[in-house]
């Protein structure tokens, strides 16, 4: 594929996944919205205080992609009511992001047709992310946290990548008890890490630099 066909194969299904988290949201209570706010430390009794609104959408990644105990996944709950047509775009974007893999990565290099190569810290493996935000100023080198999805060849993000470091990453691995004796491919399946990253880059003040990916 050329990069203008990625590209427009890319905006397509991003334009989806943009209305999929849409309609998942809104099938999600409020007070668990609240519950994951006040778990990342955005809340004061019931009132939401963020110094970034990108803050917030670490609660909604959270609402959205993690279940809570004894309940369905929201993904699949919106699914079964969406009845999308097989084979459609629509329903390829909504299994990629019953699919959605959290981890954290290393922007290694641009791709030769369009978009990034990243790095799997965690399980050793590269990965082919098509961003537009993040390709117009790659950051080569940094590390990041964050969900993707792969809808086809390339990966996509679920919204928002959180900028981490090593140091950060072990010391969230060190305080996360139940989880640090596990070996590193394994690590990030645990959701109380995406949980304690995202508490940590809402403590730093890290969200205020970040914007929406698209």
């Amino acid at each position: 594929m050329t990069r203008t066909e990625i590209l427009t194969r890319y905006r397509r299904l991003r334009q989806i996944s943009n209305e999929h988290h849409h309609h998942v949201l809104s099938i999600i209570a409020r007070d668990v919205l609240l519950d994951w706010a006040r778990r990342l430390g955005l809340t004061e009794g019931k009132k939401v205080f963020v110094e970034s609104e990108y803050e917030m959408t670490l609660a909604e990644d959270l609402a959205t992609y993690q279940p809570r105990p004894g309940r369905s996944h929201p993904v699949d709950r919106y699914a079964r009511a969406a009845q999308l047509a097989p084979g459609s775009d629509e329903a390829l974007v909504l299994d990629a992001m019953r699919h959605a893999r959290f981890s954290v990565w290393r922007v290694e290099r641009r791709h030769e047709t369009a978009g990034l190569i990243l790095w799997d810290v965690t399980r050793g493996e590269e990965t082919w992310l098509v961003d537009e935000t993040m390709e117009k100023n790659p950051p080569l080198g940094v590390v990041i946290a964050g969900r993707l999805l792969r809808p086809e060849g390339f990966a996509m993000t679920a919204r928002i990548v959180v900028p981490v470091n090593l140091d950060l990453l072990k010391e969230v691995s060190d305080r996360t008890f139940a989880v640090r004796r596990a070996e590193r491919d394994r690590l990030v399946e645990d959701p109380r890490v995406a949980i304690a990253i995202y508490r940590a880059a809402v403590a730093t003040g890290a969200m205020n630099s970040v914007r929406l990916t698209r």
